[in-house]
């Protein structure tokens, strides 16, 4: 018992001296270099949507996407998305490398046997040595915290990590449901292509008889051609886009996609809430992305410790104990115990500048990690004031769009009663169908873009990540 406590109170006297100074600076969070609120679109109205009563950040994607089918989408891709799956892989290294790191703080403490026969010149006998014991190689004594530092730094990466994850998840199920979108727009523009293809045909067909007729010129006839075949062109746009869409989509979910999927709304009848914006400073929280960098930031500040920390002196301490023998059967006798200590102190005295360099570096690694983080605040602040501002003003333009579909609609159908009676051009007719598509396919593609915006919006305000949605995205695995 003697022997044991010579040989662990050296030990746990090391244990308490670790980490007696820090020499990182005190870390303190930079000043948001934005305004205190968000800009305001001046001159807009209301746009009549209902308003979500929480911050989007705690508006689980389950909640905000009331498509049955487009949930299923976001779960398939939560499951097999490669993208988000190596992002979670990384966790898993990172989070490794951090229990690397902070195994260097304690000691290692090893069990070793040895034994060794040896032959000697001439007629002496063959010598024998047996060893069994525990050992402790070259533990740094971390007086000056650079051991600490490191193992800070190691953490700061892993929480890092983890924030990416969610930055990932986020990402990805906004690009899912506005391909989805997409996809939706895309089956509206191919039906109406189809409609006015039949349209436009039935025109060419009455044209032809009245050519045929010697009613018509052969400029009439040869205008309705173009027509019908611009429709045609149109609608093989409209098919090829379809199928981009279906293949990003299955890029998505990282599978084929099911032909068991629930039904899903239409474009026309999706609806999402406008959100709050909430302060500038609620991005700092909500945002994993600007978490990510900070923890950043806090890693590159505890580098600065690691590197000061090499001014010091190195301490390192090796101590062994146990039995030994020259036999076998005499390694656990009274007298066989034995033990070593050997506590090791080294301070480069020369080293032409690299510990001074390795500071400088740290120092500037911790500003750049400093620009980075005030840039990701800056970008999340102009991607929020961008959807804010597209909240704003794409309801008006849907409204405004729309009532030219409308408005364009009822000339087509005078224009087409006045040729059918003689007392308009067939020019005015054309003119009419050509306007009347373009304002129908505008129509759709300002509800598309007003929908795509308030995705967006979801995104940028943190929307997307909740421990809920985190715990069926889990389960689901």
């Amino acid at each position: 018992m003697k022997n044991m406590k010579n040989v662990l109170t050296p030990l746990v006297l090391a244990l308490s001296l670790a980490g007696c100074v820090n020499l990182a600076p005190k870390y303190e969070r930079p000043a948001a270099p934005v305004a205190g609120g968000f800009p305001t679109v001046a001159g807009t109205v209301n746009s009549g949507n209902p308003v979500a009563a929480e911050a989007p950040a705690n508006i689980a994607w389950q909640r905000f996407f009331a498509d049955a089918r487009l949930q299923q989408l976001i779960q398939l891709a939560l499951a097999n998305n490669r993208d988000l799956r190596v992002s979670i892989l990384n966790i898993e290294q990172a989070r490794a490398a951090f229990q690397i790191q902070r195994a260097a703080r304690f000691p290692a403490i090893n069990a070793g046997i040895t034994g060794n026969r040896a032959s000697t010149p001439g007629d002496l006998p063959l010598t024998s040595n047996y060893q069994v014991g525990l050992s402790v190689t070259a533990f740094e004594l971390d007086l000056f915290g650079r051991v600490k530092n490191l193992s800070d730094a190691a953490l700061a990466q892993y929480l890092a990590t983890e924030e990416a994850r969610k930055s990932t998840q986020i990402s990805l199920i906004a690009q899912v449901a506005n391909t989805y979108l997409t996809f939706l727009a895309d089956e509206e523009l191919l039906g109406l292509t189809q409609q006015t293809l039949k349209t436009r045909e039935e025109s060419l067909r009455l044209s032809r008889l009245r050519f045929e007729n010697g009613v018509t010129s052969k400029l009439d006839l040869d205008q309705a051609v173009s027509l019908v075949e611009q429709a045609r062109t149109t609608l093989a746009q409209a098919q090829r886009q379809r199928a981009q869409d279906l293949n990003l989509l299955t890029l998505l979910i990282g599978q084929p996609i099911p032909d068991n999927l629930p039904p899903g709304a239409t474009l026309a009848s999706t609806q999402l809430p406008d959100l709050p914006a909430g302060m500038p400073s609620d991005l700092l929280i909500s945002r994993p992305d600007i978490r990510a960098a900070e923890q950043q930031l806090i890693a590159a500040n505890a580098d600065i410790g690691a590197a000061r920390a090499n001014y010091f002196p190195r301490i390192t301490l090796t101590g062994s104990g146990g039995t030994a023998s020259t036999e076998l059967s005499g390694l656990f006798k009274s007298g066989s115990y034995g033990w070593s200590f050997a506590p090791q102190a080294i301070l480069p005295l020369f080293d032409f500048g690299a510990r001074r360099a390795g500071v400088e570096s740290a120092r500037a690694g911790r500003d750049i990690a400093v620009a980075q983080y005030e840039r990701s605040i800056q970008t999340a602040f102009r991607e929020v004031s961008d959807a804010l501002a597209g909240q704003a003003t794409f309801s008006e333009q849907l409204r405004a769009q729309q009532a030219v579909a409308a408005a364009e609609a009822d000339r087509f159908n005078l224009s087409d009663l006045r040729y059918r009676n003689g007392t308009a051009s067939y020019l005015d007719l054309l003119d009419a169908q050509r306007s009347l598509f373009i304002a129908q396919q505008q129509a759709i593609e300002a509800n598309l873009a007003r929908l795509q915006n308030q995705v967006n919006l979801y995104r940028v305000l943190g929307g997307g990540w909740s421990e809920g949605a985190n715990a069926n995205a889990t389960a689901s695995r």
